[in-house]
């Protein structure tokens, strides 16, 4: 191609820069990648395992997300609660009824989708700003009624003990290595599993919905079905994150679930670049470990994190590792 901007493929398509490395990256960067995360925990001290530990709880609850922002289009910023559902979902049958943490996993998913799908049905036929602020609304009653204490269950504002922990074979999982192993085991499943629903008939119709959704409802999709069902899943994946974040935490409270919880995964979201899963991974490093280095310029380190804001607004709008179906989109819009 002239002037050196980039080559074509075998069909004519146009093979940037992003899309070169991103090939490149399959074939010999990704077991690379995987060697290395799976040798860091034997190098590296318990503090940065921690930062790593904390950056997968983030890469499940931006994947949750994502489901809802990225793939369907749907306005949410009210995401935590439904991580506070699965957290204290958690905590209060471990702490009554003394149900293994592995059990808890998949029931504080079901009952985080369930209470997303209550939530979600009377107000999915609201778009944008106004679907924005119902969720606003909807993460400060959950945070309100778990600080309110009610039925003598939350605790209050001192949140519940979690004692029990996730056994194996009768190993106890309670160092920071363990944790390692356990959150990014599910970092990939997690990833696998979207990777197959991005490409099967439902991903493709979330797809056609946050491109025109008129469009797709006239074309026979139930648009009102698909985004339940992107709501449900997100808030599930939402709710398992909380057995792990409680575990690991051990004590929870209501402070953990605030609204800035949910700024925090939409910026994830956003900054990664909506609907592309490498886009959270990358995303919640920024947000999680960036500042953990940046810890001895305590005093700078929101100016740095705003001014990296902008920036990437001004100069990278579709985000850092954008998707390849959003990166055509801005590019036809810039062309207009």
């Amino acid at each position: 191609m002239a002037g050196g901007v980039g080559r074509t493929d075998s069909v004519g398509r146009l093979k940037t820069p992003i899309s070169i490395f991103v090939s490149r990256l399959s074939k010999w960067g990704l077991p690379a990648i995987i060697g290395i995360g799976i040798i860091f925990p034997l190098v590296a001290g318990n503090y940065w395992i921690d930062v790593a530990v904390y950056w997968g709880i983030y890469v499940l609850l931006g994947l949750s997300l994502n489901i809802i922002v990225g793939e369907v289009g749907l306005f949410n910023m009210g995401h935590s609660a439904f991580f506070a559902i699965g957290a204290y979902t958690t905590a209060i049958l471990s702490e009554r009824f003394g149900v293994s943490l592995w059990l808890l996993l998949p029931l504080s998913g079901l009952a985080a989708g369930v209470a997303g799908y209550i939530l979600a049905k009377p107000i999915i036929h609201l778009r944008g700003d106004y679907l924005l602020i119902v969720t606003i609304g909807l993460n400060e009653i959950i945070r309100i009624t778990l600080l309110n204490n009610p039925w003598g269950l939350t605790g209050g504002p001192n949140g519940i003990i979690v004692l029990d922990q996730f056994r194996i074979f009768g190993y106890t999982i309670q160092s920071p290595m363990d944790f390692y192993y356990l959150v990014w085991g599910l970092v990939a499943i997690c990833v696998f599993v979207l990777v197959r629903i991005q490409q099967s008939r439902i991903g493709r119709c979330w797809n056609y919905v946050r491109e025109d959704e008129i469009a797709a409802e006239a074309m026979g999709i139930d648009t009102r079905w698909a985004k339940l069902a992107a709501f449900t899943l997100g808030a599930a994946i939402a709710g398992a994150t909380g057995t792990v974040f409680a575990a690991k935490l051990v004590v929870i409270s209501p402070e953990s679930f605030t609204f800035m919880e949910s700024v925090i995964l939409f910026c994830i979201v956003v900054l990664g670049g909506m609907g592309s899963i490498p886009g959270v991974i990358l995303g919640s490093a920024g947000m999680m470990v960036l500042p953990e280095l940046l810890r001895n310029f305590a005093q700078y380190r929101m100016l740095f994190f705003g001014l990296a804001l902008v920036l990437m607004m001004i100069f990278r709008p579709q985000g850092l590792w954008p998707s390849r179906r959003w990166t055509t989109i801005l590019r036809e819009g810039e062309g207009e």
